[in-house]
């Protein structure tokens, strides 16, 4: 089978490499919590020295667990609003649109321009309802890219992204978003601060090059950003015993971890 050269520069994007490949592992297991067809091929076409992810078993099981709990809310926000638009920011490798299967919204897989390249070059490429958008996200000339109708929901997942930028561009993000639509809902997972500089420990002594910058102390504390922001739902990673977790389960009796990393699901505004 012919491979794909997998090279990235930049130090925020090689990371993408990392959940796709669990995800492939995830795949073959026989008690696999979420299984990703998708993510084994596109892991068997790509020319890349897998051997360089040094992140241990524990890391899978919770990179797993968090690609699960945000196809969860997903698909629950979708099969609520049909006729609701999403926009995947920071969509790296994954393959949500594939596992999300039945559902018909329009969908915009957005991106550095190098990674929906790499995107188009391993076949995830544009049809139908599926878009991809090459742009940071910052750039917020992608907004008038979203074909939508004013008042119709928007969804926008953020799937470990905000935590690598600075707390002024999240705001500015979501401050465009609330002036451009008028239904918008976001789902994107946060780490508290304290955890942040734990995590970045654990970054330099994998070797990656990427650091993480922001967090909150508490998934309620977005709601003061701007009036109507409101919390919806929220999901911690020690609320329930996930036995491939092993010891780790004790973290949910440590108040410097029980709260500490999340995935939250917030009402932007609502028309």
């Amino acid at each position: 089978m012919e491979k794909t050269l997998f090279k990235m520069e930049d130090n925020v994007s090689e990371t993408l490499i990392i959940p796709l490949y669990f995800r492939a592992k995830e795949s073959l297991r026989p008690d696999a919590l979420l299984v990703d067809d998708a993510a084994v091929e596109l892991v068997n076409r790509i020319d890349f020295d897998f051997s360089r992810i040094h992140m241990g078993a524990h890391d899978q099981v919770l990179i797993i667990m968090r690609v699960r709990e945000f196809d969860r809310m997903v698909r629950k926000f979708l099969l609520e609003h049909p006729g609701a638009a999403v926009v995947h920011i920071g969509c790296g490798l994954d393959t949500r649109h594939q596992r999300m299967k039945d559902i018909q919204s329009e969908w915009y897989d957005l991106d550095l321009p190098e990674v929906i390249t790499l995107r188009r070059q391993l076949g995830l490429a544009e049809q139908g309802h599926y878009h991809t958008i090459g742009v940071s996200v910052f750039d917020f000339s992608w907004m008038d890219q979203i074909n939508i109708l004013p008042s119709n929901p928007l969804l926008l997942i953020a799937e470990g992204v905000f935590m690598y930028f600075e707390e002024a561009q999240i705001r500015s993000l979501l401050s465009n978003l609330r002036e451009k639509f008028q239904n918008v809902d976001l789902i994107c997972d946060v780490m508290t601060p304290q955890l942040i500089k734990m995590d970045n420990l654990h970054l330099v002594l994998s070797k990656m090059k990427a650091r993480l910058k922001w967090g909150l102390d508490h998934a309620v504390d977005l709601e003061s950003w701007a009036k109507g922001i409101r919390l919806l739902d929220e999901f911690y990673y020690f609320d329930k015993h996930e036995a491939r977790l092993g010891i780790m389960n004790l973290f949910k009796y440590l108040p410097l971890f029980e709260k500490s990393a999340g995935i939250f699901h917030y009402k932007l505004i609502e028309a």
